[in-house]
């Protein structure tokens, strides 16, 4: 979307705000680094501590001199400028496949939750059951519906042959963790 012909610019320009391209663009550019920034910030600490469990390569532990994790802080920036370098190349595309990627990474993550939530109920005894602090209102069915429309998403998303993406790499990704974590012994480590 060319700057000058958003709508947001053309009421701008209505209003007499003389510049208005140029401020929005600031305003948006700054929003976006504000984020990498904190997203290689983010998941520069996650490796740290990923290290420091041992479920993630040693290097990622060291730190410099001012106590900064730098290994997993550079490994997060060419990610992510691999991420830049995608975007360069299709940029039609990138956007789509990494949110359908994510989405179905979101959904994995609530079914498995969903699914936990309701084999942990199923084991817990009656006492156990009432001394629940939180209890969720029309358990079991609340799960199961949520479950459901989890599915309905899924399957939406093989309706798009740009979204269909997620439906092969998702669950690629999951058997190479499922893999990994036997590879690594991961399975057999006591918690």
């Amino acid at each position: 979307m060319n700057g000058e012909n958003s709508p947001f610019v053309m009421m701008f320009d209505k209003i007499g705000i003389p510049g208005a391209a140029g401020i929005i663009q600031f305003v948006v550019l700054t929003a976006a680094l504000s984020s990498c920034n904190s997203g290689i910030f983010s998941t520069g600490r996650m490796l740290f501590n990923l290290a420091q469990q041992g479920e993630s390569p040693k290097s990622f532990e060291r730190t410099t001199k001012s106590g900064v994790p730098g290994v997993a802080i550079i490994v997060s920036a060419v990610v992510l400028l691999f991420g830049v370098y995608l975007n360069y190349m299709e940029a039609d595309k990138v956007f789509t496949y990494v949110t359908s990627v994510a989405t179905f990474g979101a959904l994995w993550t609530w079914g498995t939750i969903l699914v936990t939530q309701i084999m942990s109920r199923r084991k817990m005894s009656q006492g156990e059951k009432q001394g629940l602090s939180y209890k969720m209102p029309l358990f079991p069915f609340t799960s199961y519906f949520t479950l459901a429309f989890l599915v309905f998403v899924m399957v939406v998303l093989g309706f798009s042959a740009d979204t269909r993406i997620a439906l092969i790499v998702g669950p690629i990704w999951i058997l190479l963790l499922v893999a990994l974590y036997y590879m690594t012994g991961l399975h057999k480590r006591k918690r």
